[in-house]
């Protein structure tokens, strides 16, 4: 049976967000004083008295929303529409006000589940009576609690186990590839999501900087499993502003050290920005297979030559990614969309590879024999022997006679000879040099 669903909805800066990561006990959602920071469903999971939920943190509703504001409330509907029980969360220091009263009524409209009135910011047993105004909403229980301070919080969570029935919680889930969509700010990082999902599962809205927050997305395609990662655009460290872009730059980069595989998106109308090489470069210092993929290529249609063309300047800006295969795409109109699975799989596949010694060692003595490494200080040097020590990404420790290492030319050269051998298509190595003490 399924894990039962625990939406939080609200008024903007009641204080959700907060109350999201003190259940979770960590700092997974963005939490900061200015409204409207939390624009996506944002999913966790947490246990209870031995018993697993999913908690799942909303926008703000807003009276009469326009723009991408709109776009927040839909995402919350949404979000009341799957739940197993909502908890709607007031501010007890800002009391009853018009718009709580409103959310109060569309979600006795909307809501087919126990909906549980929680009051936040009494950070007191002596601030309780904060609550007391709230009961005219009509709503059989009402909790006291303090996100910030965690008062409460036991009491809450043992009245929404108590809400919903008891289920066995399902095995984890083994052998699901991670991929995260990442990229400079609108390149098309949600469209793309959006596309494979066939769902308005993230938002998806032409202004710069629309996902603040890393959002998991479990899915399965032709028999396998996947959970897709959507983040925030990855800026150039100097022009990252207030702490919420920080936060959400830094939930985009911990999507990528968690990844198996990273889909590197590029612009295919404005060309490869120096952004686009850090951005990369992100994903290859975090050890996780990586595929650049040109987005909007159906704006270049018809033009001869283009595809080449763009391919050649991927390959002079992303020198250190040679390994990283190259995909045409257009999250718009679906062309070869899902053509990236077949290299979403071999890609994985590839940072999983295990090489024997035996093979491994034959290929580093033909290599070292056709070059030779390059003197220390006028001493030959000896790569004696070389064993896989990891899996993704691959990782080979070689023991050499080269006090100080091996420069990174010849590690190169090297890297390339284990490619030729055995592909590594898609996911970077790493070579360790281990010389005499």
């Amino acid at each position: 049976m399924s894990v039962p669903i625990v939406a939080i909805v609200g008024r903007p800066n009641v204080g959700k967000s907060t109350l999201f990561n003190r259940v979770l006990r960590g700092r997974r959602a963005i939490v900061d004083d200015m409204p409207g920071v939390t624009r996506d469903r944002l999913y966790g999971e947490f246990d209870w008295r031995g018993r697993r939920f999913i908690l799942v943190d909303t926008g703000g509703f807003e009276a009469d929303p326009i723009g991408i504001m709109a776009q927040v409330r839909v995402q919350a509907e949404q979000a009341v529409a799957e739940a197993d029980i909502i908890l709607l969360l007031v501010d007890g220091k800002d009391g009853l006000t018009p718009a709580d009263t409103e959310v109060a009524g569309l979600l006795r409209k909307a809501a087919r589940r126990p909906i549980l009135l929680v009051v936040n910011k009494v950070d007191a047993a002596s601030q309780e009576s904060l609550a007391a105004e709230f009961h005219r909403l009509g709503f059989a229980s009402v909790f006291p609690i303090s996100a910030e301070q965690g008062q409460g919080i036991g009491e809450l969570l043992d009245a929404i186990a108590s809400q919903v029935p008891e289920t066995e919680a399902p095995p984890e889930e083994t052998g699901a590839v991670t991929v995260a969509v990442i990229g400079r700010p609108n390149v098309g990082k949600s469209s793309l999501v959006n596309r494979i999902l066939g769902a308005e599962r993230v938002l998806v809205s032409p202004e710069p900087g629309t996902t603040r927050d890393a959002i998991d997305t479990r899915f399965s395609f032709q028999g396998r499993n996947y959970i897709l990662v959507d983040t925030a655009g990855i800026r150039a460290k100097g022009r990252i502003g207030r702490s919420v872009e920080r936060y959400s730059v830094a939930r985009a980069l911990q999507a990528v050290r968690r990844a198996d595989v990273a889909l590197i998106l590029l612009d295919g109308v404005e060309g490869v920005a120096e952004q686009d090489t850090k951005v990369a470069g992100e994903a290859h210092e975090a050890g996780c297979a990586s595929i650049l993929v040109v987005n909007k290529w159906d704006r270049r249609a018809g033009e001869s030559n283009s595809a080449e063309e763009y391919r050649l300047a991927v390959q002079e800006k992303f020198k250190y990614l040679a390994y990283a295969p190259i995909a045409f795409v257009s999250a718009l109109t679906g062309h070869r969309v899902m053509q990236l699975f077949r290299l979403i799989d071999a890609a994985a596949a590839e940072r999983e590879r295990r090489i024997p010694t035996p093979e491994l060692n034959t290929v580093l003595q033909e290599a070292v024999t056709r070059r030779p490494p390059p003197a220390e200080r006028g001493h030959p040097v000896r790569i004696r022997y070389a064993t896989q020590v990891k899996i993704k990404p691959p990782t080979f420790l070689c023991f050499a006679t080269a006090g100080h290492g091996l420069h990174f030319s010849y590690l190169r050269y090297l890297e390339n000879c284990l490619r030729q051998a055995y592909g590594f298509r898609g996911t970077p190595i790493r070579l360790v040099i281990r010389g005499r003490s």
